[in-house]
């Protein structure tokens, strides 16, 4: 956490927007389990860097990491995030326009699976750069979701895939620990992808990132 701080104040991390987005999240008592502003500001740079246009999110929350994402986008990008609980779409929202980018995103609300398999339906766009931070236990039921909305090139990045070392304990049966653990059976064995895994610490613990770029079309099976 001291390091947290001393990089902050370094680079000059400070955001009046996302400290006002991080008070209203509080003030309507949304779980304080966002991402921290060193990897909001991580997730930023890895879909500039993608050069996205579209990118796609799982789990809004408070919003905090869409806002960070959301302005990686060129002046006509598009994020679509999916949230499930009405609450937080509701702080979401107000914080979306707190921060001036209701033009770039729309909030789908409904649990994540049936709202993908519609876009994979509809032939959706495929996206740029894919950020999944929902319910851990379905992490291995949305990633041939989001390969089926991805294209060559598109970034898919799962957020808390160590679970404070979690993840590398076998007698540990947690439904969370599960579901990443299944996911990375899945991309294990999974052609025309390139994967690493990140593991961070900081203000917000021990955990990590999953990060996979589709290097070519890769058909999935999601019915």
């Amino acid at each position: 956490t001291a390091v947290d701080q001393y990089y902050s104040e370094l680079i000059n991390l400070s955001d009046p927007i996302l400290e006002e987005v991080l008070a209203l999240s509080h003030a309507t008592g949304l779980p304080e389990i966002q991402v921290s502003p060193h990897q909001g500001r991580f997730l930023e740079i890895l879909a500039k860097t993608s050069r996205a246009t579209r990118i796609l999110e799982l789990g809004t929350l408070g919003a905090y990491s869409t806002i960070c994402l959301a302005r990686a986008l060129p002046a006509s990008g598009k994020l679509i995030t999916i949230e499930f609980d009405p609450h937080h779409i509701q702080t979401a929202q107000q914080n979306i326009e707190t921060a001036g980018l209701a033009n770039k995103i729309e909030i789908l609300e409904g649990e994540a699976l049936p709202i993908l398999k519609q876009m994979i339906n509809d032939n959706t766009t495929p996206f740029d750069f894919i950020f999944v931070d929902a319910d851990k236990h379905n992490y291995h039921h949305y990633f041939p979701c989001c390969l089926s909305l991805s294209k060559p090139g598109t970034l898919i990045i799962f957020d808390n895939v160590v679970r404070q070392g979690d993840i590398a304990a076998p007698e540990n049966n947690d439904p969370n620990v599960i579901g990443v653990r299944k996911l990375n059976e899945l991309i294990s064995i999974t052609p025309g992808i390139s994967t690493s895994m990140l593991q961070t610490v900081g203000c917000k613990g021990y955990d990590g990132f999953l990060m996979v770029r589709v290097d070519d079309t890769v058909s999935s099976d999601v019915a």
